[in-house]
């Protein structure tokens, strides 16, 4: 029987697939809500610099996964592409107090995309987007700032 950590990525890995395409050679689809930079860096070093500005604000880093590699394992060629959740239970459990549906999004997901002309791109979901969605209301200034931080931490794959 798969332990939870296995069955968390397996989903997220499934769930975060839908911004790639089938093969590794076409184009990132669109999604609604997303956000996205271009990173001057390697999916490694992308990656890298988003770790270390995460520990830097003292956030709290959960989990990396390496979604090529779960889909090396499934034999099903995907580009380079890593999830990275992170967040501040302080201010994102207020969201959860809001409307508890929305531990589907928090902690916060980054996804680092090699797109197919091999350039990297960090993407997250826009937090204006994510109050929408669960029809969150009362928290507009945490929003806000959860919305600020994410920025400045995928603007370290910029600098």
């Amino acid at each position: 029987m798969p332990n939870a950590l296995t069955v968390v990525a397996a989903a997220l890995f499934l769930a975060t697939s839908a911004v790639q395409a089938a093969t590794p050679e076409a184009p990132t689809a669109p999604a609604d809500g997303v956000l996205r930079v271009k990173s001057a860096y390697s999916v490694d070093e992308t990656v890298a610099r988003l770790k270390a500005d995460i520990d830097k604000k003292g956030i709290r880093f959960f989990i990396e996964i390496d979604q090529s590699q779960l889909g090396a394992g499934a034999k099903l060629d995907i580009r380079p592409s890593r999830l990275i959740l992170f967040g501040n239970p302080p201010l994102g459990v207020q969201f959860l107090q809001s409307n508890p549906y929305s531990g589907l999004d928090w902690p916060v997901r980054m996804l680092v995309l090699e797109e197919a002309d091999g350039s990297v791109s960090v993407a997250w979901t826009d937090f204006g987007f994510v109050a929408n969605r669960y029809s969150i209301r009362d928290r507009e200034a945490q929003f806000k700032m959860a919305g600020e931080v994410a920025a400045s931490i995928a603007s370290s794959a910029v600098q």
